[in-house]
């Protein structure tokens, strides 16, 4: 089969050889390619692929389209909604995600946040470049702090086992109860959630039922001491809403790593020009450990296709 790795898989050269040598053994032939956004060389590359695999690169009906022999689609993310799964489904083509692979590196991104929110990290470091001092910066801990988690998946558990560590208490709200969440963790719904957080901290997928989720209104039932942290997606929260309340002191602050479109920004985005803002480039899931293991998910994910046995299906 022609497999097309349609954009770089974040791992070294070699690490990506070993894992395709078993593959090319069998005959199999891979081709891979840089992230484009352009439709006409998006097609021109994988037109003649029986595999595709991406990461978080858009990948349009367009393409899914014209790709004749396109018979599975390896996702190296936990979402889907960058794939025109609806193509996908008309053309019954088998589709596969890596859900699980970056658990670890978003939890503990958020916990980075949450510290340097609280101890006001970015305003301090700053302020010491320009030979200044912390007054009127001194900041909080995330010790006894109420954190509330939207979306109590893995990754929303994995966070709430860490923050319980640093001795926060936990409020989480998800679409169902989950009956097997640890003891500390306390279900509630959302807008309880929202007025009782110091920390509000989105781990939810985008659905239909979550995307505004964090609007003006939303955003209004916060404390004006608590802040809003976003590693699931960027339509959950509205950017506009949000970039009103932090620049009228609504709420304390908020760090931003996902986004209406992936980074590059343009320069109108809104939260660009919010007060008290941390934002970063979509780096939650990305670290050296949660690439490697993304590649591992992936090439087992083929391989399992392969043997006619796909596991890790999306619909």
């Amino acid at each position: 089969m022609k497999i097309a790795i349609m954009e770089s898989l974040a791992v070294s050269s070699e690490e990506l050889a070993l894992r395709k040598l078993p593959f090319e053994k069998e005959g199999h032939v891979f081709a891979e390619f840089e992230r484009t956004a352009d439709i006409p060389t998006l097609i021109e590359e994988a037109k003649d692929a029986d595999v595709m695999i991406l990461a978080n690169m858009p990948m349009p009906k367009e393409v899914i389209n014209a790709c004749k022999n396109l018979k599975y689609i390896d996702i190296a993310f936990t979402g889907v909604d960058h794939v025109a799964m609806d193509a996908v489904r008309a053309k019954g083509i088998t589709a596969s995600n890596a859900s699980g692979y970056s658990n670890e590196s978003v939890a503990e991104l958020g916990i980075g946040l949450a510290i340097d929110l609280l101890r006001n990290i970015p305003q301090v470091e700053a302020r010491c470049r320009a030979l200044g001092t912390k007054a009127g910066l001194v900041g909080n801990e995330l010790m006894g702090k109420t954190v509330g988690i939207i979306g109590l998946g893995k990754i929303g558990t994995r966070s709430a086992e860490l923050f319980h560590a640093f001795g926060c208490s936990i409020l989480a709200h998800s679409r169902s109860i989950h009956k097997d969440a640890p003891f500390y963790v306390e279900q509630t719904d959302l807008d309880s959630l929202l007025s009782r957080s110091d920390l509000v901290i989105l781990h939810c997928p985008l659905n239909d039922s979550t995307r505004g989720l964090i609007n003006a209104e939303a955003l209004k039932k916060m404390k004006p001491s608590a802040y809003l942290i976003n590693l699931a997606r960027g339509p959950v929260v509205v950017s506009k809403d949000l970039a009103d309340v932090l620049n009228n002191g609504v709420i304390a602050g908020a760090a931003v790593d996902v986004f209406d479109k992936e980074p590059p920004l343009n320069a109108d985005e809104p939260l660009l020009s919010a007060k008290n803002t941390i934002l970063t480039p979509h780096i939650a899931f990305a670290s050296q450990e949660s690439m490697s293991i993304r590649a591992e998910i992936v090439f087992d994910n083929l391989r399992h296709f392969l043997d006619k046995d796909p596991i890790n299906l999306v619909h």
